[in-house]
């Protein structure tokens, strides 16, 4: 079937900081060439104005027929990159996209603040991915605690240095120390045997900013890990091909996130990460989070992106298949089905069907 034109906002950080391999800008140039109107909002572009209407300064691409994402993204960020006043209210789907680890020093009431803008255009009908209310809930990583016992590493969370330091020694002298709140393999250190006296450095730097995570170091991990994309809380699979690769790092540095300088191949998930993915399922289903990355090592989540999860561009570039206009096609079919129940589902159901 057919589908309508639909009217698509997609909400980012900023678009002076959005990048040509993001996937936020991958879905935007092709829900473009599939003649969808596309709005880019920014943390701090929403307006409540005076007439209870959620209003927003959106940034507007005016052509439809880009070459690739980089024309896209030349375009948006010009001298003569349209800015339009918009009504929020009269989308039909508000897509969140932005990462809230990146507004941590300068801006931290951006990500809270849009999120429940975002929630009262999903009480105007508007088809808000993912779920706003969920989302504000998986606000850092502590969400992932809420996943099953069996498909996490041992964990401990404290900004208390003694306990990180005393997890590390139960452990062998090996884990991996994060921070709650970030995302692109920033502040994250891989603790050996050999650490010795840096152990203290490295616990130092990340608690400085906020609480620490203390994960057991998985072995695997030195292979790298694999980034499996979930849409409506199943893998992602076009054509019996699913969107799924391998993360790897071979120049020494243990993480394998490509903001860290990780490099990716195409590989299909095995009978551990299936398994993974359909116990996970059911939660990303309850909490309405349409679209999510999880990121595996051997038998174990690492964790369940939920707030920016990417990779469309990369897992389109290495198999040639077209997820991200799969993905714009579902969103016009859920649109379709909330006009055919008439206000009958609520968000996270649609967001999920």
């Amino acid at each position: 079937m057919n589908e309508r034109p639909i009217r698509l906002g997609f909400v980012i950080n900023d678009i002076a900081s959005e990048q040509d391999n993001y996937t936020t800008i991958r879905l935007a140039r092709r829900a473009l060439k599939l003649g969808h109107e596309v709005f880019l909002i920014g943390l701090g572009d929403f307006i409540y104005d005076v007439n209870g209407v959620v209003c927003a300064q959106a940034t507007v691409p005016a052509g439809r027929n880009h070459a690739d994402d980089a024309a896209l993204l030349e375009e948006l960020q010009g001298e003569e990159a349209v800015t339009e006043r918009i009504n929020v209210e009269q989308l039909d789907v508000l897509m969140l996209r932005s990462d809230p680890a990146e507004e941590q020093v300068d801006r931290p009431w951006a990500p809270t603040s849009a999120l429940l803008f975002s929630q009262l255009v999903a009480r105007k009908g508007v088809i808000v991915v993912n779920d706003p209310t969920c989302l504000t809930n998986a606000s850092n990583k502590t969400y992932f605690q809420h996943f099953p016992e069996e498909v996490r590493p041992v964990t401990c969370i404290s900004r208390d240095a003694g306990e990180i330091r005393s997890f590390i020694s139960t452990h062998g002298g090996q884990g991996v120390i994060k921070p709650l709140q970030g995302s692109g393999g920033q502040g994250v250190f891989v603790v050996n045997g050999d650490s010795g006296a840096n152990l203290n450095q490295m616990i130092e730097a990340v608690i400085r900013d906020g609480y620490a995570i203390a994960q057991e170091y998985l072995p695997k991990a030195a292979e790298g890990d694999l980034r499996l994309l979930t849409l409506n809380g199943r893998p992602l699979q076009v054509n019996g091909c699913h969107a799924c690769f391998q993360r790897y790092n071979d120049s020494g540095d243990a993480r394998s996130n490509i903001s860290a300088g990780g490099k990716v191949r195409l590989v299909e998930p095995d009978a551990d990460a299936l398994r993974l993915a359909a116990t996970v399922a059911p939660k990303l289903i309850r909490d309405g989070m349409y679209f999510a990355g999880l990121d595996i090592v051997g038998d174990k989540l690492m964790e369940v992106n939920v707030d920016t999860p990417g990779g469309i561009n990369m897992a389109e570039d290495l198999t040639g298949v077209d997820f991200s206009g799969h993905i714009i096609a579902d969103l016009a079919r859920k649109v379709r089905l909330r006009g055919q129940y008439g206000g009958a589902l609520s968000n996270v159901e649609l967001a999920m069907l």
